[in-house]
């Protein structure tokens, strides 16, 4: 394309009258250059341009002039910028390229692929970050299996970048030791809370030059809304932990119904706000009830007018379907509301019980 642009200009300059002269716009072809063509290949279209520049001058009878050297530095000058330019591009791509990878991997090491099949339970899951080039952001999800039951977790971290990406890692890393060390259920939320606390003021402790008290204050202020479901071997029920998150959804037949916590809870990171046990809900569950969790960035989406996505209401419309049906219809449906991307993280879960 380059070329071609600079043939057409010196072959206008070339058939037309003397006292027309384009040469002048020849130095913009390098420029162009830069945009899409690697440093080699800008540094020959460079070297094509300065010879163009001179063939036109020849043709225009004004190489012997005074101003020839000055516009011919000018064009020189401009290429060589050119050339600096591709190379700075090229540098940049490859930075971007690696970190691509390199949240690829991250996503692929924290957010682990949920299993199809855990025990009685069938999982579909959906992961959509806000931002365009990032493959995580602050929205968490894992399954794990302790002695006689599956738990699904569920988060929101506080914030966004680098920083959620780390506090997912310490819950994930907390709730996958629980599920080893077989904490109990209501006893979960707690132990979470410790660990993430412990791990914030520890990382603010390292980079922070205040004093201790000063320290732990500012690490406090990360906090992770999330909801833990477990299902226990041979019973018809599910139990449910809520610190400050969403209600899941429970599809039954053609109903859906919210599960609102008996009693509110802070969110996990500030558990020494307020004392006394974590209250677990017991649900009814039977073979072919599904449950769908989600991240506030699926309810707080908003349109033109302001309105939020009413996500049960359009679950409602898709009882009929099976999990991952589901979860697509609500990903384009909110995409279709939104208008545009997410402004907030999204992270689905739909769990079945299927025997």
């Amino acid at each position: 394309m380059a070329l071609v642009c600079l043939a057409g200009l010196l072959g206008f300059d070339l058939l037309t009258s003397p006292n027309i002269r384009i040469g002048g716009l020849m130095v913009a072809v390098p420029a162009l250059s830069a945009t899409f063509l690697a440093p080699g290949e800008v540094l020959f279209v460079v070297l094509l341009t300065l010879l163009s520049v001179a063939v036109a001058a020849i043709s225009n009878d004004t190489l012997g002039t005074e101003a020839f050297p000055v516009s011919f530095a000018t064009v020189a000058l401009i290429s060589v910028a050119s050339v600096v330019t591709a190379s700075v591009r090229q540098r940049r791509e490859r930075e971007l390229a690696q970190s691509r990878w390199v949240a690829t991997v991250m996503q692929d090491l924290l957010l682990r692929p949920l299993p199809r099949r855990l025990g009685p339970l069938s999982i579909s899951s959906v992961y959509i970050a806000a931002e365009e080039e990032a493959n995580i952001g602050g929205d968490v999800y894992a399954a794990a299996v302790t002695p006689g039951s599956v738990r699904v977790m569920v988060g929101d971290v506080q914030g966004k970048g680098l920083g959620a990406v780390e506090v997912v890692a310490y819950l994930l890393s907390a709730f996958r030791q629980a599920a080893r060390n077989g904490t109990a259920l209501a006893e979960l939320p707690d132990f979470l809370d410790r660990s993430l606390r412990d791990e914030l003021v520890d990382v603010q402790a390292t980079s922070d030059d205040a004093p201790d008290s000063v320290s732990r204050r500012r690490a406090l202020e990360g906090f992770v809304t999330a909801v833990i479901v477990e299902f226990r071997e041979g019973e018809d029920v599910v139990r449910i932990a809520n610190r400050g998150h969403p209600p899941p959804l429970l599809i039954r037949q053609d109903k859906v119904l919210p599960l609102d916590p008996m009693e509110s809870a802070l969110p996990l990171g500030l558990g020494d706000l307020g004392a006394g046990e974590h209250h677990v809900d017991t649900y009814e569950l039977a073979v072919g009830d599904r449950l769908l969790l989600y991240t506030d960035g699926v309810i707080e989406a908003r349109d033109a007018t302001g309105r939020f996505y009413p996500l049960a209401d359009r679950v409602a419309r898709w009882t009929d379907r099976d999990s991952d049906e589901v979860l697509q219809a609500i990903q384009s449906d909110m995409l279709r509301h939104v208008g545009a991307r997410p402004t907030d993280d999204v992270a689905m879960v739909a769990v079945q019980r299927m025997v």
